[in-house]
């Protein structure tokens, strides 16, 4: 069985051939396997932790190409389910020279929207030690009551709770409803990652402090903010700090912050004991700022994500400077 559920969204992202370009310039695309808690569930299995996916495919090529590739990375696919009544999701994404990624999405609706609380494995969750999840589960009915139903389950069972809100303004009505979805999604999260955009749209300021005084609340026992570059700011009950990043040469940032994820996840779930202990969070935070780094030195999420010794190589590479 699995140690971390990642319950969300799987689809094929559509890259162009040439960066930087927009979508309308775009001369051509290619394929690659798509969506964050996927991100994460392959980062996770490369990293050496037991992961499984939990969500739901059209039964069509892309999605049997999809389960294929997450089984291929090592990932468990036995909580993953098929339908006929919709198709896999699509999203044409294009990286512009201002650096600023453009996304098109094909969801009217695609499969991953029609996952139901019937179709969630309660007996996975409760053999796991962590869920994770994101925020666009959570923007239609029935996969928003099957989230909060894994969630519930989750909690009962005393997994650690981790959540990746994910903003994609496009799949939502508006920004208000956009807003109060990802704190919804928040608010059930021990251990929350929000990247410094997310920050500003969700309390309207780029200061941590911020995320202390509107985004924790009763069970939260961590909230990481991801800088890029600047590397990462963590807040714990008992205070707060900054992990510096690594400096490498980036062709492509697409699922650096799943790969964080990933390598914070991969401590968290070995021992919680780190969430109290100031310094072993900070060598977890840059343990996962490695893993972000390494991820976004090739072309797409799924094929950068680093095993464990390719992590540990960049780490020691730093610690010899």
């Amino acid at each position: 069985m699995a140690d971390v559920i990642c319950l969300g969204e799987l689809l094929i992202d559509f890259v162009p051939t040439v960066t930087p370009t927009t979508l309308i310039e775009a001369p051509a695309f290619k394929k690659a396997p798509g969506g964050a808690p996927a991100n994460v569930a392959v980062g996770l299995a490369r990293l050496g932790v037991r992961s499984a996916f939990m969500g739901k495919v059209g039964n069509d090529p892309f999605g049997r190409f999809l389960a294929d590739t997450l089984a291929a990375a090592g990932v468990d696919v036995g909580c993953l389910r098929f339908t006929a009544k919709a198709r896999t999701a699509l999203a044409f994404v294009s990286l512009r020279a201002d650096g600023d990624r453009e996304f098109m999405f094909y969801r009217h609706p695609s499969a991953d929207m029609l996952l139901t609380p019937a179709e969630i494995d309660a007996a996975a969750i409760g053999a796991a030690q962590a869920l994770h999840y994101g925020s666009i589960s959570m923007i239609s009915e029935p996969s928003r009551s099957a989230t909060l139903h894994a969630i519930e389950i989750a909690r009962r069972e005393g997994c650690l709770i981790s959540c990746d809100p994910n903003l994609r303004l496009p799949l939502w009505p508006d920004a208000a409803s956009a807003r109060e979805g990802l704190l919804h999604a928040l608010s059930s999260a021990q251990v929350v990652k929000i990247s410094d955009s997310e920050l500003q749209f969700l309390t309207g300021s780029d200061d941590p402090a911020a995320a202390r005084a509107q985004l924790w609340h009763a069970d939260t026992e961590l909230i990481v903010i991801s800088r890029g570059a600047e590397g990462c700011f963590y807040l714990t009950a008992a205070g707060e700090g900054e992990v510096a990043a690594f400096p490498v040469d980036a062709v492509d940032t697409t699922g650096a912050g799943d790969g964080f994820v990933a390598g914070l996840l991969q401590g968290l779930v070995r021992d919680r004991g780190i969430l109290r202990d100031a310094a072993r969070l900070r060598k977890q935070c840059r343990f996962a700022n490695a893993v972000a780094a390494l991820v976004t030195t090739q072309r797409g999420a799924i094929p950068a994500m680093p095993t464990a010794d390719q992590v540990h190589r960049l780490l020691g590479a730093q610690a010899s400077r």
